[in-house]
């Protein structure tokens, strides 16, 4: 079994690739958190990447079974640990 990853080395949604998806795990910028909780970015939460804009940024997540589409800059999407 594979040791866990130290919390700086998570991925992060930014580090999804088109059709994939994660679960987040945590949110690590305290003064983004509450902004991206308010828009359904909860640990526990299922996200897919949808689609990146041509020049990478802004890009598209889907959340949870809802189909609730978010889009997000790169800045805010690094924000986003998600679980392994």
């Amino acid at each position: 079994m594979a040791a866990p990853q130290p919390v700086s080395a998570r991925r992060t949604a930014n580090d999804l690739r088109l059709g994939e998806s994660a679960t987040v795990c945590c949110l690590k910028d305290p003064q983004m958190a509450l902004k991206l909780l308010e828009m359904g970015c909860i640990p526990g939460t299922q996200v897919r990447l949808t689609g990146r804009a041509p020049l990478g940024d802004p890009l598209m997540l889907v959340l949870g079974d809802e189909e609730y589409t978010l889009s997000l800059r790169v800045s805010e999407a690094i924000t986003i640990q998600l679980k392994d």
